[in-house]
C-alpha cells in the first residue's frame, strides 16, 4: 500500500478546494475541513435551483501509480452515491471517474484504476479508461440529481 493522504496534522485543508455549481449559476454550498480526529470532512447542500446540482472537493497531488492497480478510500458516508475522480494531467479537461455508494458506516472502497472511465461535464468521453503512470489531481463529487444535504468523511486514500 502507498498512502496518498491520511489527513494527519501534516495535511493542510487549504490544499483541498471546493467547487460547486455556483460556477454556472447554481446555489449549492460545500465545505471541506480536517477535523481534530484527522478526518477530511466534505459536507454541504446540493441544490437544483438555477440548473445546479453538484458539489466537488479536489486536491492536487503527486502519486506515482504505475506499480499499483487499485485506489483504496477509507471513508464514512451518509448512504448517498458519490464519484471519485482522478487526473493524470491537471491541464486536461476530462476526469477519470468511478461512482460508489456509501453505507453509513466506515468502509474501504476499492476501485481498479483501469475501470475508471473518462467524463467531461457529465458526458462520457470516447477514450480508453485510465492507464496513466501518475495521479496529479484527485476529487470527490456528489451530484445525484436531487436536492440534498451530504456528509462524506475521509480517513485515507491509498494505492495498492
Amino acid at each position: 500500500m502507498k498512502t496518498i493522504t491520511d489527513f494527519t496534522s501534516s495535511t493542510d485543508s487549504k490544499e483541498w478546494h471546493t467547487i460547486t455549481d455556483a460556477v454556472m449559476g447554481g446555489v449549492s454550498k460545500s465545505n471541506f475541513e480536517i477535523t481534530t480526529d484527522n478526518i477530511g470532512l466534505f459536507s454541504g447542500y446540493v441544490s437544483l435551483k438555477n440548473n445546479g446540482g453538484f458539489a466537488m472537493v479536489k486536491h492536487h497531488t503527486t502519486a506515482y501509480c504505475k506499480d499499483f492497480t487499485t485506489i483504496c478510500i477509507t471513508l464514512k458516508g451518509d448512504g448517498k452515491a458519490y464519484q471519485i475522480r482522478i487526473k493524470e494531467n491537471t491541464a486536461t479537461k476530462h476526469w477519470f471517474i468511478a461512482p460508489f455508494t456509501t453505507n453509513g458506516d466506515w468502509q474501504t472502497i476499492e476501485i481498479k484504476l483501469s475501470n475508471m472511465y473518462a467524463m467531461f461535464r457529465g458526458n462520457k468521453v470516447d477514450i480508453p479508461n485510465f492507464n496513466g503512470d501518475n495521479i496529479n489531481e484527485i476529487a470527490f463529487l456528489i451530484g445525484n440529481k436531487k436536492a440534498e444535504d451530504f456528509k462524506l468523511e475521509l480517513k485515507s486514500i491509498a494505492l495498492k
